[in-house]
């Protein structure tokens, strides 16, 4: 069934909505997917935060013509599924997480940054930690020298303590 004018627009203006706020575009055929692994595939996006849709590529350029995503437009070619996503790497982790269970869905490709990436670059962007980890290892980071420093300085209050105390004894007795 094929779309009216009006509901091409509505799609065009939806996408390109999602586009405007999107950090991250991930390209992937799902040529041979069973609608089951699709559903699942959908419910795994939704639950990070990704904008997965089916579009047709004349209308996914229109809606990212003029973005930082139009440098992928060369990749549009095939039957495509689209993932949006605000986090840098949600979309990319979510799809190619799941092309790793199912040899049907083939990533194309994609952008970030206004730059278009292939599929290495697809899988490089996958595999960085998620911002919650990131900021967990940063935090771990920042705390480390202030630690060895407390456990430093602990050590070296306890060593003099024990200095004077048994210095103490000895002037005493003299």
């Amino acid at each position: 069934m094929s779309l009216n004018r009006n509901e091409k627009a509505a799609v065009v203006s939806d996408v390109a909505a999602q586009a405007a706020k999107s950090q991250t575009l991930a390209l992937a055929e799902y040529r041979g997917l069973t609608v089951e692994a699709l559903n699942k595939l959908r419910v795994t996006a939704r639950a990070q935060g990704v904008y997965l849709h089916v579009l047709k590529n004349t209308l996914a350029r229109r809606a990212v013509a003029g973005t930082s995503f139009e440098a992928a437009s060369d990749a549009m070619v095939g039957p495509l599924i689209y993932g949006f996503s605000e986090d840098a790497v949600a979309a990319a982790k979510v799809i190619a997480d799941f092309a790793k269970t199912n040899d049907k869905l083939v990533l194309k490709g994609g952008a970030y940054g206004g730059k278009a990436l292939d599929v290495d670059g697809l899988k490089a962007l996958a595999s960085v930690p998620s911002k919650e980890v990131l900021l967990s290892q940063l935090a771990g980071l920042l705390k480390s020298p202030v630690q060895r420093t407390a456990a430093v300085l602990a050590a070296l209050a306890q060593q003099r303590g024990g200095g004077a105390e048994a210095e103490a004894p000895a002037d005493a007795a003299a």
